[in-house]
């Protein structure tokens, strides 16, 4: 991602993050997290990825609530980040958060076995 793609991408990030915090009420969208924004070379369309705490059916009406305030969003991004064209929203679930609790989990369940070597001491 070039410098300004970043820029970008972070003070979205940081925007929208602040717009769900702050302004948006719907008890819908629940816990949610913006945990980064990935945007397109031509700076015309931005995804906004979240995590949320809870389990699966708790992410797809977070994300479904989202969808429904992109509109919202996306006018309070407006006012508040001057470019020429304001890139398009879309939300969507990091699946990050919960590869790394997986792979600590199976981890966790290693350590508890004991090597086959060490059984015989």
């Amino acid at each position: 991602m070039r410098y300004r793609e970043r820029r970008v991408a972070d003070a979205i990030r940081d925007i929208v993050a602040e717009i769900i915090l702050k302004q948006i009420s719907d008890p819908g969208v629940g816990f949610v997290t913006v945990t980064r924004c990935s945007l397109s070379r031509d700076l015309r369309n931005a995804t906004v990825y979240f995590s949320v705490m809870g389990d699966d059916a708790q992410r797809q009406r977070s994300l479904a609530h989202l969808e429904h305030a992109r509109g919202f969003i996306r006018y309070q991004l407006s006012r508040r980040l001057k470019m020429k064209f304001l890139p398009e929203l879309h939300f969507a679930l990091d699946e990050v958060l919960a590869q790394e609790q997986r792979i600590n989990r199976l981890l966790d369940e290693m350590e508890g076995l004991e090597p086959e070597g060490e059984e015989n001491k």
